[in-house]
């Protein structure tokens, strides 16, 4: 198997964790938690995932930015003239929006999160999750032609 194919293996996989990590979050979790307005469920999750999803996150960006340089040269990521360099801005853009995401719910919301402030995670989550949605499904709209 060619470096390519095992990169691109562990970019799918790394993405099937990562978003399906967050999409259980926001979608089985986070609902109950609200209802509750109980930060537990929602803390006990983040410590479990924490393990894995930061590792595959990592993953997720040194496979990605390996497969960005096999489709093009970095210094034309900014030509939006083809589906590749699109495809690399819209990810790269996705990539910046969840980390500062990332990094204001780490050091601002979760140091201090109340039942009273769950809303405030809440958002970040839901964020963070459209945004992993989204990675999936520019990866797969590049590999099919949608960004052509």
């Amino acid at each position: 198997m060619s470096a390519y194919a095992t990169v691109l293996i562990l970019h799918v996989l790394g993405a099937t964790v990562w978003t399906g990590g967050h999409l259980v979050l926001a979608l089985g979790i986070l609902p109950g938690a609200l209802k509750e307005r109980s930060t537990v469920a929602v803390e006990a999750f983040e410590i479990r995932f924490e393990r894995v999803g930061i590792p595959v996150l990592l993953i997720q960006v040194a496979s990605g930015l390996y497969l960005a340089t096999t489709l093009a040269p970095p210094s034309t990521w900014l030509q939006l003239d083809n589906p590749a360099t699109r495809a690399i801005v819209l990810k790269l853009g996705l990539l910046a929006g969840t980390l500062v995401l990332a990094a204001h719910a780490r050091l601002r919301v979760i140091p201090h999160l109340t039942a009273e402030n769950l809303g405030t995670l809440a958002w970040h989550i839901v964020a963070v999750t459209l945004f992993s949605v989204a990675f999936v499904i520019i990866g797969v709209g590049y590999r099919v032609g949608l960004l052509s």
